[in-house]
């Protein structure tokens, strides 16, 4: 079930121009997120409506204890353009004062056309976080500890970090491990593919103008990652 389905969540929706909202009320449920226009139809702009989320939502990405509770979080629906060369409607899980932040990123991603395979809560895999990379999903908020270092907590644990397109953007860590392992051949930074990220592109220069800071530039690179504070 998506985040989003529930009529009793709150709605609060941020609207301008260049994210194209709208001031109308949106739908308590959202459109579905299968293609719902080709890239020649599609002018929809990002179309973002933010949410607020509960604990019982947030399934086992959250339990007591964790750095940023469910007050503070909250759910973006909104627009991108998928692999297939239509748009699809994603939901993201952030940090409140994430939201500002990430909107304009994901608009000026939306512009250039940038693709994302998909765009779930981590919840939608009961929290597991290797079953979200080997499934090529953006996401944001996870309550967890660094992937193969659990003695650190990961950024995601405050909802101020996105990993993007997992497979075409793996992680290696200090012990050389790749994850997801199907990113493997993605390697090669020297090589162009749909959904990559890399040094200068639109996405890169997007989460620059926004503060954030990209992980492909760390010594143990993880070309997924994107925070608002470089951790």
């Amino acid at each position: 079930m998506s985040l989003a389905s529930t009529a009793a969540t709150a709605v609060v929706v941020l609207c301008a121009t260049t994210l194209g909202c709208t001031s109308a009320a949106p739908p308590l449920s959202p459109p579905p997120s299968a293609a719902f226009a080709d890239a020649e139809a599609a002018g929809v702009g990002l179309a973002a409506e933010v949410d607020r989320v509960t604990a019982a939502e947030l399934g086992a990405t959250y339990r007591p204890g964790c750095p940023v509770g469910p007050d503070r979080l909250r759910l973006i629906r909104m627009n991108h353009w998928g692999f297939d060369g239509k748009v699809h409607r994603g939901e993201l899980v952030v940090h409140e004062q994430a939201v500002r932040p990430l909107l304009d990123v994901f608009a000026k991603a939306f512009d250039a056309r940038f693709p994302i395979r998909r765009m779930r809560p981590v919840a939608t895999y009961d929290g597991d976080d290797l079953r979200s990379m080997a499934d090529d999903n953006t996401s944001a908020f996870n309550c967890r500890q660094v992937t193969g270092d659990p003695g650190r907590r990961s950024r995601h644990a405050q909802g101020d970090a996105v990993d993007i397109n997992p497979v075409e953007n793996p992680y290696v860590d200090r012990h050389g491990t790749i994850s997801p392992l199907s990113g493997h051949s993605h390697l090669r930074r020297d090589r162009t593919a749909p959904g990559m990220v890399r040094s200068g592109d639109a996405l890169d220069r997007a989460f620059d103008e926004a503060g954030w800071h990209w992980g492909g530039r760390w010594s143990n690179p993880d070309y997924q990652h994107f925070s608002a504070t470089g951790e």
